[in-house]
């Protein structure tokens, strides 16, 4: 059977936001996902204030997703 625990990989390391049972041993898979995917909620901001956000960044929006920009993206 498959288990998922959600985490975050930095500085060559893996931390997970849950604690898996101390009984569960075994072989893992480490899946990256979509980082450009954020909860908002979890970092203390609710939609009146993600759309404000939005509202006020919206000007930089043509620079940003300009082709040449992907290169920030790693970093």
């Amino acid at each position: 059977m498959l288990r998922s625990f959600e985490g975050v990989y930095r500085e060559g390391r893996i931390e997970l936001l849950e604690t898996p049972p101390s009984n569960l041993e075994g072989k893992v898979i480490v899946t990256f996902v979509n980082a450009a995917s954020v909860d908002l909620v979890e970092r203390g901001i609710d939609q009146q204030q993600a759309d404000n956000l939005r509202q006020r960044l919206k000007s930089f929006a043509e620079d940003w997703d300009r082709p040449e920009m992907d290169v920030y993206d790693a970093l």
